[in-house]
């Protein structure tokens, strides 16, 4: 761990799509990122170290709520406020289970998907605040953020996608009240609940792929493709990264790199 003052970014889902690319445009120097994520990414590992940029990665398994988030929290309260410039927790990761209606739904895939969609971003963003609240009443004075990465399927319905749907829409909602509670205090974080368009990632592929007999919006997601309407995970990842520089970040708890 650096003894230099530095930002620090915690990042869920980094080793793959849209959150391997936040994670290499987040690697610098003067960042401290730390990767959660099922698998250890060696590409990350070796860019960070071609410019001596400090890297962590964690493999955990984000199912695991309580687990991850005492972890996180226990790695926090460690750290002395002298090294921290900002701290950030960006939570990405989420699981899109078998694409159908919820009576087809395997309990298991079901569970799973509400876990680390939503309720492993509430544990994580817990465990954030009460240790960087801590930091707080230390007297430090660096800005603290939280993005949840949201999802135009979070604020509109569709068939075959409800634990998915159901999952955006807590996160968009649990944002909201979070951002009410820590409003309450001067020092308190600022959190956005950010939808990043429609990206060509694996889980477009698997949109793509679903049997059009209980997925009646297969076609428009093959026309997305077929169109190029898709952004890249690299676009993408700039659009996002760039609401957290925003002077305004958290006066829209709830937004969309679209609006």
């Amino acid at each position: 761990m650096t003894h230099t003052p530095t930002h620090f970014t915690i990042l869920t889902g980094g080793s793959r799509g849209m959150g391997l690319a936040m994670a290499q445009q987040l690697i610098s120097k003067d960042r401290t990122l730390l990767c959660i994520s099922r698998q250890h990414n060696p590409e990350l590992e070796a860019q960070a170290r071609e410019i001596g940029a400090p890297l962590l990665q964690w493999q955990q398994d984000l199912a695991d709520t309580t687990g991850a988030a005492q972890r996180l929290r226990d790695w926090l309260e460690l750290l002395s406020t002298s090294q921290v410039l900002s701290a950030t927790l960006i939570n990405n990761a989420g699981v899109l289970p078998p694409i159908g209606p919820i009576d087809v739904c395997p309990p298991e895939a079901l569970s799973n998907a509400l876990r680390v969609g939503l309720e492993a971003p509430m544990q994580l963003t817990a465990a954030f605040l009460r240790a960087t609240g801590g930091w707080v009443d230390q007297g430090w004075r660096g800005p603290r953020k939280v993005l949840n990465i949201s999802s135009g399927l979070g604020r509109t319905a569709m068939a075959a996608q409800a634990p998915y749907c159901a999952a955006k829409a807590g996160m968009d909602h649990f944002t909201r009240c979070s951002a009410l509670d820590e409003a309450q205090s001067p020092f308190g974080a600022r959190l956005v609940s950010l939808a990043p368009g429609v990206i060509d990632t694996d889980m477009q592929t698997q949109l793509r792929a679903g049997d059009p007999a209980h997925f009646p919006d297969r076609d428009r997601f093959v026309g997305l493709k077929e169109g190029g309407q898709l952004s890249t995970p690299q676009a993408a990842a700039a659009q996002v990264l760039a609401r957290l520089d925003r002077a305004n970040f958290g006066d829209l708890p709830v937004a969309d790199v679209r609006d």
